[in-house]
């Protein structure tokens, strides 16, 4: 099951703990015997994480791929959050490159010591007024 799946064996024993997965019944050697649509879940998961969706939304996703019609409502709405939080995490991801960026800058400028300058912001004490690890330098 767990190489059709493409997934390790650790993984569907997480995901049954989480209730993500059914537990499977158990072959008298005690052996997991997993149904049909084992496979399809987790590819399900699979893919949901792959769209950035965390395990607690992917719970919830399974849950409203049961219902009917007014879980596309619910699943429109996970789906624009989601576009929220990554759009909010690219936007901190660019100013953690360009603060980088800057920083990496400063290697090329002439300096009276030979302490490196990314070093010295990264080993330097927080501003808690600042917000930008860059700025500084």
């Amino acid at each position: 099951m767990a190489a059709r799946a493409r997934v390790n064996p650790q993984t569907l024993r997480y995901y049954e703990r989480r209730g993500l997965l059914p537990e499977p019944a158990r072959s008298p050697a005690g052996y997991r015997a997993y149904g049909p649509q084992a496979v399809q879940i987790v590819q399900f998961i699979k893919r949901a994480q792959d769209l950035g969706f965390a395990l607690d939304d992917v719970e919830s996703l399974l849950e409203l791929a049961d219902g009917g019609p007014e879980g596309c409502e619910a699943t429109r709405a996970l789906a624009t959050d989601k576009i929220a939080d990554l759009d909010a995490r690219i936007a901190d991801l660019q100013g953690m490159r360009a603060a980088l960026a800057r920083l990496v800058q400063t290697c090329a400028q002439p300096r009276d010591r030979r302490e490196c300058p990314i070093l010295a912001e990264i080993s330097a004490d927080p501003d808690p007024k600042d917000g930008d690890p860059g700025a500084r330098s």
